[in-house]
């Protein structure tokens, strides 16, 4: 079976309950669905710029949960690295000029490192990283 790389934006939706993405990861195998050290820094670094822009006592409150509650979801994924395979690819696929964003190429080089899948609702700008496999969670397979 193939190892499954949520990117961040489905990775926020499984933690928001998203029906969909929530019952594809649920009929995948336990370990097989997976995130990155890129989709943990964005999450957490979300919740950190929030935390120092609220003012208001339940804002605080509220940003503050919201992290814990993050970093908690987290913990139960198993997490890949940007390694140095991961950080070459990375390279290789900037120096070709693929035209998707910084940590987006990130993820998909490392599933490209580690013959994973990734799972993604942003399929425009992944399927642009040539020889990465995609799949789109958020929305029902076809027949």
């Amino acid at each position: 079976m193939p190892l499954y790389i949520l990117d961040t934006d489905v990775f926020t939706h499984l933690q928001r309950g998203h029906a969909e993405v929530s019952r594809r990861v649920s009929l995948a195998p336990v370990g097989e669905v997976v995130t990155t050290a890129i989709t943990v820094e964005e999450v957490l670094s979300g919740w950190y710029t929030a935390a120092r822009k609220v003012k208001q006592p339940h804002q605080v409150e509220y940003v503050y949960a919201r992290l814990i509650a993050s970093v908690r979801f987290l913990a139960q994924f198993p997490l890949l690295n940007f390694d140095q395979p991961a950080i070459a690819r990375h390279r290789s696929l900037a120096a070709q000029k693929v035209k998707v964003g910084k940590n987006d190429l990130r993820i998909a080089a490392i599933a490209l490192e580690a013959g994973a899948v990734v799972v993604t609702a942003n399929v425009r700008d992944f399927g642009r990283v040539p020889g990465l496999v995609i799949e789109d969670w958020t929305t029902p397979p076809g027949p």
